[in-house]
């Protein structure tokens, strides 16, 4: 096997790893309540290590959680938080360490508007999370950022 050869196996080997994982955690993300929140996250990767073999114990958790590396576990992240809504043609990003939740067209070049933002929102259950008073939403180019209510 040439050095490109393995070069290309590997690439898709990480690939296949991606889409397996990225998979996994869209199809679990809505199990974990409440959603929208660090206890679902953290149930999740409970969930993970469980799965993986992996007592439940806090240290066990440390240890999975160091063994998937920042860059694995900050995509990760990023898909549990993040809702693509191909009806209305919207992206949500919904992470709660985060300040507020950002909406976003997929199409880069249409205009958004908050109406849309709002549908947005009341589409992934988030209307009772985050302000509700439009003058308080940000509208920053091609996205609206909504402040996360405070409990």
């Amino acid at each position: 096997m040439s050095e490109s050869d393995a070069s290309l196996k590997t690439h898709i080997q990480g690939k296949l790893f991606d889409l397996a994982l990225f998979e996994l955690v869209k199809n679990y993300r809505e199990s974990f309540k409440p959603l929208w929140s660090t206890d679902s996250w953290v149930k999740f990767l409970i969930f993970l290590a469980l799965r993986s073999g992996l007592s439940g114990e806090q240290e066990a958790i440390g240890i999975f959680v160091k063994a998937l590396g920042n860059k694995v576990t900050s995509k990760m992240r990023r898909v549990f938080f993040e809702r693509r809504l191909e009806a209305i043609g919207l992206l949500v990003m919904a992470d709660p360490a985060e300040k507020q939740v950002l909406i976003m067209p997929m199409n880069p070049k249409t205009n958004l508007t908050k109406d849309q933002a709002a549908e947005a929102i009341e589409a992934v259950g988030l209307e009772k999370r985050t302000i509700p008073d439009q003058t308080n939403w940000k509208q920053l180019d091609s996205l609206i950022a909504i402040p996360w209510k405070i409990d």
